[in-house]
């Protein structure tokens, strides 16, 4: 049984914004600014939640995004889900449709983006029994 505030937890985008995610220099066709901006309007639009951390590891796959499940997705069975390589207007539109439509456990991602999904880090796979 889930209790309070994790009762109602949205669907939330934690954005890579560390050392290679959202820098400019490495990837300088990417409009990093306008890309965060589209998905913090999208969870404004649609009730989910953005926000960004320091570097998550997979550098190589930079940017990445990870789309932790909603509580309810959680319960209905949805995983925390890796995104990389999310640096063009494509790959963001279907981030924001996916958890527009509750993200993992409550909607399947667009096919396209199943392509982008990546493992975590080994450290993230320890954390999380796996």
């Amino acid at each position: 049984m889930t209790v309070g505030a994790a009762r109602a937890r949205p669907c939330t985008l934690v954005v890579c914004r560390g050392c290679c995610c959202g820098n400019a220099r490495k990837h300088p066709d990417t409009d990093h600014a306008w890309q965060l901006d589209r998905l913090r309007a999208g969870a404004a639009e649609h009730g989910f939640q953005v926000r960004t951390t320091d570097c998550l590891g997979p550098c190589d796959q930079a940017n990445v995004i990870v789309v932790q499940p909603s509580a309810a997705g959680r319960r209905a069975g949805g995983r925390v889900t890796w995104i990389g390589f999310a640096m063009d207007d494509d790959v963001t539109d279907d981030v924001l449709r996916w958890a527009a439509d509750g993200g993992p456990g409550m909607a399947q991602p667009p096919a396209t983006l199943e392509l982008q999904f990546i493992r975590p880090p080994r450290e993230a796979r320890l954390r999380a029994g796996r």
